[in-house]
């Protein structure tokens, strides 16, 4: 329970918000979601709770008298909880008098949370996304957190808000996967390049555009830093609520957040669609990203919300783009290219990220790419959702290795399936 908008400021960790029909709205949820094979998971935001939550109101009421002064790091009385021209003389999530910091150290605190972990695990939940884990510090608390959900249900999906590559925090003993910023940051600087709002820019959300030689440098940095197990089990992003929208970001260019969505649809990982994304939903940073779903039709980007289904559908039908190991291929001005092998497929993707039609090669140097006889188109619509019919691949072999020539209209993709 919560009493904002966002429900980031928790009062009551075992309880749903009867504003959004509580624990029992969240049963029926669970159990419809099951029945179609989707699986839900819950953010948990156990850094900091609210000036609301049970054992903080109790310090406000008792003052120093309170059993519960050391759930927080308390500095003085009496409190400075509410906005005033006092800072709060406690420890509050960037000095937001509203948001008290939990003392992890206090081993009553460490307990609960710990608890709350794994209650909703047992209700049913399959998994959690853990909020700022960053900044708690203290040390062991995730891998217990990690145990007790485990434990609980060894199948539970835990991934972490972190926005940086991070490898020491997916080695197996705190998070299945994080939230893979760095692949959403280089899909936005390469595909909207020229379009960039770059008053959006900042020290965690850094805009810069990039070339496809860029890009393909960025990917091979995060494809290197993970093994391929825990690139499977990233949460990758291109926006959410705690970053301007996408299409926003890109100036309004749909093309760049089609282009994005169809490259985080070829990539290993799990593709997170923030809500409203597909159909166009626009947004500054927070709070406006977190605007409403627009319910009526008539204000939906129908184009771009087809491109996304069959971008999904592409997905479902070739496993080597969930699960297949990325290969880097090239990059150019325009052009990023790689491929993905793996599950009995072979397939090499082609962006284009240009305003006029190209002509490029695309070399085959890798051994995985080398030697098949037969090419063929798996992606049939251009940019403005109208099918499109190619003519034959060849393959070209010289002394200097293979490759292939492909025409590439602007703002494209290429997807070959070879054999």
């Amino acid at each position: 329970m919560s009493a904002s908008n966002h429900r980031y400021h928790t009062y009551d960790y075992y309880q749903v918000d009867p504003l959004l029909g509580g624990n029992e709205a969240l049963r029926t949820l669970l159990d419809a979601a099951h029945a179609r094979d989707i699986r839900v998971i819950l953010d948990g935001v156990f850094n900091h709770a609210s000036r609301g939550f049970w054992a903080f109101h109790h310090i406000l009421e008792c003052g120093a008298e309170s059993p519960y002064l050391d759930w927080f790091e308390i500095y003085g009385f009496p409190l400075h909880a509410y906005e005033s021209q006092e800072k709060p003389n406690y420890a509050a999530w960037w000095g937001l008098p509203a948001l008290p910091k939990f003392n992890i150290n206090n081993p009553e605190v460490w307990d609960f949370l710990l608890g709350v972990g794994e209650h909703w695990i047992q209700f049913g939940i399959d998994g959690w996304r853990l909020d700022v884990p960053e900044e708690i510090t203290v040390e062991g608390f995730w891998e217990a957190f990690r145990q007790r959900v485990k434990g609980a249900n060894p199948d539970a999906y835990l991934v972490g808000e972190i926005w940086h590559l991070a490898p020491e925090w997916v080695k197996g003993d705190r998070f299945d996967g994080v939230m893979n910023y760095p692949l959403a940051l280089t899909a936005i600087n390469f595909f909207a390049a020229d379009t960039l709002r770059m008053e959006f820019s900042s020290n965690y959300y850094p805009l810069q555009p990039l070339t496809g030689q860029g890009a393909l440098q960025h990917l091979a940095r995060i494809f290197e830093t993970y093994s391929p197990a825990t690139q499977r089990a990233h949460l990758n992003v291109l926006d959410t609520h705690d970053t301007p929208r996408m299409l926003t970001t890109a100036g309004g260019d749909v093309s760049a957040l089609q282009l994005a969505i169809l490259m985080q649809m070829t990539l290993p990982g799990a593709p997170s669609i923030y809500y409203g994304t597909e159909i166009g939903l626009e947004g500054g940073r927070d709070p406006d990203c977190r605007r409403a779903f627009p319910w009526d039709t008539r204000a939906w980007n129908q184009s771009l919300r087809s491109w996304t289904q069959q971008a999904i559908q592409l997905r479902k039908a070739h496993p080597a783009l969930r699960r297949g190991t990325w290969i880097p291929i090239s990059g150019e001005e325009d052009v990023l290219a790689y491929g993905l092998v793996g599950e009995g497929e072979v397939v090499v993707v082609v962006f284009h990220a240009g305003r006029s039609q190209a002509q490029v090669r695309i070399p085959l140097e890798d051994d995985r790419l080398r030697g098949l006889s037969h090419w063929k188109d798996i992606w049939h619509i251009d940019i403005n959702g109208q099918p499109v019919t190619w003519e034959d691949i060849e393959v070209t072999r010289t002394g200097q290795g293979e490759f292939i020539d492909l025409a590439l209209p602007a703002r494209h993709a290429r997807i070959l399936l070879g054999k």
